[in-house]
């Protein structure tokens, strides 16, 4: 195991905490000074294109950020993760989430630990294609031969955020007549509420469970299993015997997993899983088999088309300089804003409803993959590591929290993400509605940029006390991401872009971005509890005084 860099012996550490000792951000200057400060911050990444240039850096801060990433190896690293070295280091696994969207026939082929990636890779998508054409056409059919109109994804993390975010974002290409819902939280509501107006004849669930042993998703899955039954039996669709409810099963489950065992105890049949690789995380797995929702829904070649998008921009990063290497210059201003500027939240502002499940998304991919304490060899970190990422779409946004964003006393980093042409373009009285729309994206990022001073505020009448009320600092910071329109690479392109950003971040702190070691504890001690909560003595005398104080609540007002 090769010991990180300590970001904070380096050379461009020390520069940086140098700059940013006499540093006084001044964009209403810098820009004033730099007629040109916009189209030289702003880049193009595929079909994105990013303006850096409201962000708080100068061309010596720039120069020093990116002395950091070559001093901490990032590019190496990411060269390293593309090979199939195991970063993993805690779970001694390759990271080739990556090798997912290689195309085929890709050469070279990509060969780790002495399996063929990429053949196996085309044989799941092949598999995951032509299962998916065979619902959407009519092929595959329910018990009593109905077609599938609602398909039902069980997961939980990156089993539903994933899916659930891209179905979203991507409805307009859903154009076959099939429905996709998704079901991940315990809470019994979930499962009842989405499946309340469907009917089982034509639903196909899929269990997304890599070990098929996730207790969220086999509770789930056992639920919607016994629904089905129920409501098969009551139609006279079954008989309720045995026999019927094996083919009942088996018409309606699919599985996305590689236990096959647990897959056919459940009745799934095995030619019905779909599977993937120890060396995808949950949180990176959406353009795996835990895709199958999506395909089916949208379409394979939609799909395919998705992970086009995240192929280019994983390639924009194996070969574009640093210095204008998007992925790598947006995770550098990350570390600016936490390590400097002891930033602790980070917001990510769609202008687009479609995008409404991408904050939500975003949560896991970064927070999971960098709210770590400890390095990759098991030493303490030596910086602030990670942030709070959160958000919601504009102009939502703009009428609940944007007040802290403008005039509150933290700096929070914001991402502006905007599309050109609408899913839906439609007029109010003679008025583009998307235009307006874009032109409160556009305002929002300049008022963050460059405020409103007193004087100003003083010209427009105001007096008093009112003028400090009405006064904006600006110098808060924001990147602008456009694009022509959100298509399914456009989607794949800005997911590989944040799991980029989240890697050069988690590289230059030197923690191990690809375990998950912080949710386990509660998962062990809920199986403990559960027993408690069933009024098992023992169990309860086990506990803290707080716990047990709960559970005699629980045990007090439960019906």
């Amino acid at each position: 195991m090769t010991a990180p860099v300590d970001p904070t012996r380096t050379s461009a550490w020390s520069e940086l905490t140098a700059l940013r000792g006499g540093f006084v951000p001044d964009l209403r200057g810098w820009f004033a000074a730099d007629p040109a400060r916009a189209e030289r911050f702003s880049l193009p990444l595929a079909d994105l294109h990013v303006d850096l240039s409201k962000n708080l850096v100068t061309d010596d801060v720039l120069a020093a950020l990116l002395r950091l990433a070559e001093e901490t190896g990032v590019a190496e690293r990411y060269a390293a993760m593309l090979s199939g070295s195991h970063l993993n280091t805690t779970e001694d696994r390759a990271v080739l989430h990556t090798a997912l969207r290689r195309p085929a026939n890709a050469s070279p082929a990509l060969v780790v630990d002495g399996q063929d990636v990429d053949a196996d890779v085309q044989e799941v998508l092949g598999a995951l294609s032509a299962f998916a054409d065979r619902v959407r056409s009519g092929d595959w059919r329910g018990i009593t031969g109905k077609r599938v109109t609602h398909v039902v994804n069980i997961g939980i993390g990156g089993s539903d955020l994933g899916p659930v975010m891209v179905y979203e974002a991507l409805k307009p290409y859903a154009n076959a007549g099939i429905q996709a819902r998704f079901v991940s939280n315990i809470d019994p509501t979930d499962l009842a509420q989405k499946t309340s107006d469907l009917d089982p004849e034509t639903t196909l669930f899929i269990v997304a469970s890599k070990t098929f042993t996730t207790l969220e998703t086999l509770t789930n899955a056992r639920l919607a299993r016994d629904w089905l039954w129920a409501g098969l039996t009551a139609s006279g669709a079954i008989d309720g015997g045995e026999q019927s409810r094996t083919d009942a099963v088996a018409h309606h489950f699919v599985a996305v997993s590689t236990a096959l065992d647990k897959v056919a105890a459940f009745g799934i049949d095995p030619t019905n899983a779909f599977g993937f690789w120890d060396w995808v995380g949950g949180r990176y797995s959406v353009d795996s088999a835990i895709g199958l929702s999506l395909a089916i829904a949208l379409g394979a070649d939609t799909f395919r088309d998705l992970l086009a998008g995240f192929h280019a921009v994983d390639e924009h990063v194996r070969t574009t300089p640093l210095e204008r290497n998007v992925p790598v210059l947006m995770g550098l201003l990350n570390v600016w804003y936490v390590n400097f500027f002891d930033a602790q939240s980070h917001a990510v502002l769609p202008y687009a409803q479609q995008l409404s499940r991408f904050p939500a998304y975003l949560q896991q991919l970064t927070m999971e993959s960098n709210g770590k304490s400890v390095r990759w060899d098991g030493t303490p970190v030596t910086t602030d590591t990670g942030e709070v990422f959160w958000g919601e779409p504009g102009t939502n946004g703009q009428h609940a929290f944007y007040q802290l964003i403008h005039q509150g006393t933290r700096l929070i980093p914001a991402d502006f993400i905007a599309f050109v042409n609408p899913a839906y373009p439609l007029t109010d009285g003679g008025q583009d509605v998307h235009a307006l729309f874009l032109a409160n994206f556009l305002a929002q990022t300049k008022a963050l940029a460059f405020g409103k001073t007193a004087a100003e505020v003083e010209a427009e009448g105001t007096t008093g006390a009112l003028v400090a009320a009405r006064t904006f600092a600006g110098n808060r910071p924001t990147t602008s991401i456009f694009a022509p329109a959100l298509t399914p690479q456009v989607l794949g392109q800005l997911i590989a872009l944040y799991e980029h950003i989240t890697f050069t971040q988690g590289t230059i702190w030197g923690i191990n971005s690809f375990d998950q070691w912080g949710v386990e504890l509660g998962k062990q001690l809920a199986m403990q509890i559960a027993p408690a909560i069933e009024g098992d003595a023992d169990a309860v005398a086990a506990q803290d005084p707080s716990t047990k104080a709960l559970l005699e609540y629980y045990a007090e007002h439960r019906n």
